[in-house]
């Protein structure tokens, strides 16, 4: 079985918002209105702000554009993994990380039950490694 199907390297915006409501959604609309596209996105909350981190289409013009707005954000390299929709693949994925002496800083993956793959977003310690200890999977 083929457990990675792709494996390749992204810029992902971490953007700090306002816990209110609609802070994401001006954020949002303003990404489109610009024709950036958001690709992957995932929310954490704590009590008075949210970190949004999201991989788009060109985070070079997001980046600029959410400055202009006066919105915090920052970018960081990320692997985007193709995986197959099956019992173990993440274990696998975990387990070579490991052995290569490799920490995953956060993850965010999703998948259609019924869908033959999903992605996984992963901030590895050291992306170099990761790639290479993920390659061949």
């Amino acid at each position: 079985m083929k457990v990675i199907l792709s494996l390749e390297s992204a810029t992902q915006l971490a953007v700090f918002l306002e816990n209110r409501p609609g802070a994401l959604a001006r954020v949002c609309e303003a990404l489109a209105k610009a024709g950036v596209n958001i690709h992957a996105l995932t929310v954490s909350d704590t009590v008075d702000h949210a970190v949004i981190r999201m991989i788009v289409s060109d985070a070079t013009k997001a980046l600029m554009l959410l400055g202009e707005c006066g919105v915090l954000a920052f970018e960081k390299d990320v692997l985007c993994i193709d995986a197959a929709n099956e019992l173990g693949v993440l274990g696998k994925i975990t387990d070579a990380l490991s052995r290569a002496e490799v920490n995953i800083e956060y993850a965010y993956f999703a998948t259609n039950p019924n869908s033959p793959k999903g992605i996984i977003v992963l901030r590895p310690s050291n992306l170099e490694k990761a790639r290479q200890a993920l390659t061949g999977l």
